[in-house]
């Protein structure tokens, strides 16, 4: 990608965020990138690399209300949602919040829970709301979910459901780090843990008004038809089974206003395309039981098809 200057705003996010995880930037912009456009993130890893961190430093820096939600075997969607409880004294019943009523929501360990409990989240990302016992309430804004899940190979762990994962924008991997920025964690974690001394760098207003500005970042013709073209190409290929539905076009298109105007730009670029193709389409594609057998990933067959598409060449900018 072109190195180019990052809205100012947002640049001071990610310096605030990078001085609890180090070496992680391509994450912490990506991150920023789904609650720009509206979206919900998916971290996979190995334990300890870092990713509930990476969620508290994302919601102290624009002085979020942070909840965070331990998924067990044994929780129950109330436990989520909440629950009505009858109060005697007043003679009705009185709603107590569950943690999905805030501003950033840690999901951890999604997939150590039932179907049933990960479902309970599904209203709430998709459509900012949570219904109790008939009653529907509005989720305060912004409202951005940031999921982690062990790898689906470790013990006692349930698969996600088509439905729940086409709920996420984005699905990425924060990774170990090497051995110098390692040294770094130590040193920073050595007297004070840096996510204690974080301090907000940009309120929830200015957040608001940011998105916004996303939505007026032009996609020219040229390019909505290239995110179509990539899309159907994933239904087609010989390796997939299920490729990416039309909610997945509309994810990759809105990440790309995101990244543009992260980047400091008005207009979206092809590079911003097929830079985050693989993070929105990779995890909605179900791939065919042979294609696992001979270790095809999600993520080749996504950098496949970019690679065999004709980039637009129209010119994308009004004027």
């Amino acid at each position: 990608m072109i190195q180019e200057d990052k809205h100012p705003r947002l640049e001071k996010v990610l310096g605030n965020i990078e001085k609890v995880i180090i070496g992680k930037r391509d994450i912490a912009e990506l991150s920023l990138v789904a609650l720009l456009a509206e979206g919900h993130v998916l971290l996979e890893d190995v334990p300890g690399v870092g990713k509930t961190m990476m969620v508290r430093a994302l919601a102290r820096s624009i002085n979020a209300s942070f909840k965070r939600i331990q998924f067990t075997p044994d929780l129950l969607p109330s436990d989520v949602t909440g629950v009505s409880i009858f109060n005697p004294r007043e003679q009705e019943f009185i709603f107590r919040p569950g943690p999905i009523m805030g501003n950033i929501i840690l999901a951890d360990e999604i997939n150590r829970t039932s179907p049933r409990t990960q479902a309970a989240l599904l209203e709430g990302m998709e459509e900012a709301s949570v219904t109790v016992d008939g009653v529907t309430r509005k989720l305060d804004k912004p409202f951005f979910v940031m999921a982690t899940q062990n790898p689906i190979e470790y013990e006692g762990t349930y698969t996600l459901p088509e439905a729940q994962l086409d709920r996420f924008l984005l699905k990425m991997k924060i990774g170990y780090p090497d051995i110098q920025e390692e040294m770094e964690v130590l040193h920073r974690a050595q007297y004070v843990p840096p996510i204690e001394e974080l301090e907000p760098v940009i309120t929830l207003e200015e957040l608001r008004e940011l998105q916004q500005g996303v939505k007026t970042v032009h996609v020219d013709d040229t390019l909505k038809r290239y995110i179509v073209e990539l899309s159907s190409r994933t239904r087609s290929h010989n390796s997939v089974y299920l490729g990416a539905s039309p909610r997945g076009s509309i994810s990759l298109m809105k990440a790309a206003q995101a990244y543009a105007f992260l980047n400091g730009r008005d207009y979206v670029l092809p590079d911003d395309v097929q830079y985050l193709a693989p993070s929105v389409f990779a995890h909605r594609l179900i791939l065919k039981s042979e294609a696992k057998y001979e270790g095809i990933t999600a993520e080749q067959i996504v950098n496949e098809i970019i690679m065999k598409i004709p980039v637009p060449v129209k010119r994308l900018v009004n004027g």
